[in-house]
């Protein structure tokens, strides 16, 4: 990705965002059910895929429940759209 254009500051944020969306589907949890998984409240986590932040204990917890590196769920793919979040 050409960094000119990628401000890491927000962007990164909608990526992390995206991905644990992207893998949340992939392994057919509900908003409601990795909310319960990750033992956090249900909004927080709606709120998490909208956009607003979260700590790193957060993203650590989520990736575990969806088995997947943190990584993973920081990884710019080129499949992922950053203006649909």
């Amino acid at each position: 990705m050409d960094n000119q254009y990628f401000d890491f500051n927000k962007d990164i944020k909608q990526v992390i965002r995206k991905n644990i969306r992207k893998y949340r589907k992939i392994r057919g949890y509900t908003q409601e059910q990795l909310a319960l998984m990750a033992e956090i409240s249900y909004d927080f986590m709606r709120r998490i895929e909208t956009g607003h932040g979260f700590s790193i204990q957060t993203l650590y917890k989520l990736a575990v429940c969806l088995d997947v590196s943190v990584d993973e769920l920081m990884e710019i793919k080129k499949d992922i759209n950053l203006t649909s979040v």
